[in-house]
């Protein structure tokens, strides 16, 4: 990503962006697995969790399932130093739809989860190199399969420093945010919390397409999570995550590509593992 993202970010402009579209997210986009869920065991969660852990194909123990993350965002206020964004992501989640079904085309027969939430985010344009964010949401989940709900909150701060190299444009980027839940069902609850650091950087090409110009881009990351992170599953035993790595590449555009409420300067293609957990993503906003 080149420097002029903070350019964009102090662009004075309201607008509503989406960050996926629901039929490429709905048709593409998968995550930790669930199954299908017995209304007398305990609540399955993990799908609280799904507008911070991302979008991707989450395998664990054999299975999979799918969530489309939808991330709404209304800038509020905007300035040279400061840019005020308010953010209304949603999730869905799908049961037993994964990659081996979009061949056949497929589409997934219902939603079993949803989450919302809503929350405030601020970005600080400290200079031209770094930007300080930080955000606090307060949400709503779903799991239509037994009827039960989780409430939702979550805050964290964020380090995005652009180091002076024009040629591939670098950008390391740090995160520390929290995450947790209480469901429904026997009141309980699951938290974690999470260090993630990663560098983002060019390969020095650029290619011209139409108005556009695109550049090819990499990135490496790694999260180390304070609280093991839980991947539940109805056969197979929990995973438990402390950590995990990943790899992947995008094509950064020179300006938002949009059709009606759908906008992103951002496409690509990621995996992630810690050992027994795999996971591929598809995205479509800055990766990290």
């Amino acid at each position: 990503m080149s420097p002029s993202w903070l350019k964009r970010f102090k662009a004075a402009s309201l607008k509503i962006h989406i960050g996926a579209a629901i039929i490429i997210a709905a048709l593409f986009i998968t995550m930790p697995t669930y199954g299908k869920v017995d209304p007398n065991n305990p609540d399955l969660s993990h799908y609280a969790f799904a507008n911070y852990i991302g979008s991707g194909i989450y395998r664990a123990s054999g299975q999979n399932a799918a969530i489309a993350n939808i991330p709404f965002a209304f800038d509020i206020e905007n300035s040279e130093d400061h840019q005020l964004t308010l953010r209304l992501p949603i999730s869905l989640g799908f049961f037993d739809y994964s990659f081996s079904d979009l061949p056949e085309g497929d589409f997934p027969d219902g939603v079993g989860t949803m989450t919302i939430t809503p929350g405030i985010e601020y970005k600080w344009f400290y200079d031209e190199q770094l930007t300080l964010e930080t955000y606090l949401d307060l949400g709503y989940g779903h799991n239509f399969s037994n009827s039960s709900n989780v409430g939702i909150f979550s805050t964290g701060i964020s380090a995005l420093y652009a180091l002076e190299n024009p040629k591939y444009s670098p950008v390391w980027v740090n995160r520390v945010y929290y995450a947790g839940y209480k469901s429904s069902i026997n009141d309980s609850a699951e938290s974690y919390s999470v260090l993630q650091s990663g560098m983002d950087f060019g390969l020095g090409q650029h290619w011209d397409w139409g108005e556009y110009t695109v550049e090819p881009r990499l990135f490496v990351a790694g999260r180390w999570y304070f609280d093991k992170l839980k991947f539940v599953t109805p056969v197979e035993d929990d995973i438990l995550t402390s950590h995990s790595y990943e790899v992947g590449v995008t094509l950064a555009l020179s300006k938002p590509l949009g059709w009606g409420w759908f906008s992103t300067d951002r496409f690509g293609v990621s995996y992630q593992t810690d050992g027994e957990l795999q996971v591929w993503r598809l995205i479509f906003e800055f990766p990290m």
